[in-house]
């Protein structure tokens, strides 16, 4: 299941974290890096799923 939310994080980071923590300080944190720039978005959205379990 982790494969589905990387794959999901690269083409949108904020539902890749969605999916792995719900709506929390970690999903809006993500929308604004995402917002800032799409390169940071996906990292915090990787570092955040293979992070949390």
């Amino acid at each position: 299941m982790d494969l589905v939310r990387i794959l999901l994080s690269i083409l949108l980071p904020p539902l890749g974290v969605f999916l792995q923590v719900g709506i929390g300080k970690h999903f809006w944190i993500n929308i604004l890096l995402t917002i800032f720039g799409y390169i940071p978005g996906i990292v915090h959205a990787v570092w955040i799923i293979a992070k949390v379990k």
